[in-house]
């Protein structure tokens, strides 16, 4: 293959990989607006953005076997025709259901391009080229979902939030042009059988429980709207989890988390993303719908706290290597507390100034935490154990984001309608505190025994 060719495919990747990051956190400044034109509350909304990362969650477990079942460029082009018929359902409908349908698709594609594009850049570069180009994927991945709220704000109060959809499915129709023209099979595929069950087990279990979470917003913890879906989702992770470990060649190798470093970065990963994932959601609303200030404003006060996030993120590699996991675990988890707990005391004419400086503090312990805790946790497994310890790991931790997305706008609408909506939103900053707790006490557990 030549040098053209293989730019040509790094450049399908990243216009790919770009456009369904921006889309991803554009949706959190638009979806007050959204809210509104569909006439629905918190509780339903958020869907749009749990139902996301849940899906992509899940559709990361598949993709090992779609790479290496389907030849690279079908796979490839399919995943971004999915993803153009569900920006244009997005775009069309007046449907809340039709919307979720379109998410749903936009997050099947997103999760099988962004596993398919990292395999296809490390298999058509020489070892020597790897990271030079994954540093020029990373950074521009990095960088797309900062500029995507404030980008989000401006386009959502000039012309509201379907020119959104529309701006993507044109550039989805440039994405599928240059994947037709650049795009080559680079992978030998093998015949081999998709474990279908298990499969089906996990993305019971997730949505199960995520589902009767997101309805104890609504119903009581022991009504039927709650227990029907809960109760099969928590019995179909058992029977998956079982079946992991009967297995000879699991769907996916569980064994990996006996690795102490590994299962630390593992549930570290999770309660960093539930962080994440809440905050991006609950800040717009928060000045949004409670402070009544308009979408650009929103991005304009979270651009600050995304862009110290990319900024650093070519930087925490070697703060790792020179200082250690132990230092960065304690910053990141330390200022996860501190950020979420300034916002505990915040009310309706709070200071967006301080809005800003809190959400640039978050931000900072993200990028403290998110990688390294990924090199950490996957230095203590063998080459044979790489893909499903990655597989794993990326899955968990996107679910995780949906869940923590759940959890705290059902607490901020069970307790906004006891106390009112602002009282509702501090609760839900509380739950956060507690996971940057969670986090604090995991890292305390993880080094104790090694400074002793």
């Amino acid at each position: 293959m030549t040098d053209k060719k293989k730019m040509g495919i790094f450049l399908s990747i990243l216009v790919t990989c770009i456009v369904g990051a921006m889309l991803s956190t554009a949706l959190n400044t638009a979806l007050p607006q959204m809210m509104a034109d569909f006439g629905v509350d918190a509780s339903i909304g958020q869907w749009l953005a749990s139902i996301y990362s849940l899906v992509m969650g899940i559709m990361v477990l598949a993709t090992p076997f779609l790479i290496r079942r389907v030849p690279t460029k079908r796979l490839y082009l399919a995943s971004v025709l999915i993803f153009a018929v569900g920006v244009a359902c997005s775009a069309l409908t007046s449907s809340f259901v039709i919307m979720m349908v379109g998410r749903v698709l936009q997050a099947a594609s997103n999760g099988i391009v962004t596993a398919l594009g990292q395999v296809v850049i490390l298999t058509i570069f020489p070892p020597e080229k790897r990271g030079q180009m994954m540093g020029i994927y990373g950074l521009a991945i990095g960088v797309s979902p900062v500029v995507a709220p404030t980008v989000a704000g401006l386009i959502v109060d000039a012309y509201g939030w379907r020119m959104i959809f529309y701006i993507v499915l044109a550039l989805t129709v440039v994405m599928v042009v240059m994947a037709v023209v650049t795009f080559e099979d680079v992978m030998e595929n093998a015949v081999e059988k998709f474990d279908l069950l298990s499969f089906a087990l996990c993305a019971l279990a997730f949505s199960g429980i995520l589902t009767g979470i997101g309805n104890i917003s609504t119903y009581s913890f022991f009504s039927l709207p709650v227990c029907a879906p809960f109760v099969p989702g928590v019995v179909a992770g058992v029977f998956f989890v079982l079946r992991q470990l009967k297995m000879e060649t699991p769907f996916l190798e569980l064994r990996v988390l006996k690795v102490k470093n590994y299962r630390t970065a593992v549930v570290a990963s999770m309660l960093l993303y539930m962080s994440v994932q809440a905050g991006a959601l609950l800040t717009p609303l928060y000045i949004q719908s409670l402070c009544g200030y308009s979408a650009a404003m929103s991005g304009l006060i979270t651009m600050p706290g995304s862009l110290v996030m990319a900024l650093l993120s070519p930087f925490t590699g070697k703060w790792y290597d020179k200082m250690g996991m132990k230092m960065l675990f304690y910053m990141g988890a330390f200022g996860l507390v501190f950020s979420n707990l300034g916002m505990v005391f915040v009310g309706v004419s709070g200071s967006m100034v301080w809005v800003a400086v809190l959400n640039v503090l978050r931000n900072v312990s993200v990028g403290c935490l998110m990688m390294p805790l990924v090199t950490w946790g996957m230095s203590g497994l063998g080459e044979e154990h790489t893909s499903h310890g990655t597989a794993l790991l990326t899955s968990l931790r996107t679910m995780a984001g949906a869940f923590g997305q759940t959890i705290c706008v059902a607490v901020m609408t069970v307790v906004g309608a006891a106390a009112g909506e602002m009282r509702g939103m501090n609760a839900a900053f509380l739950a956060l505190t507690l996971v940057g707790v969670a986090e604090l006490l995991l890292a305390w557990t993880a080094f104790r025994k090694k400074a002793a």
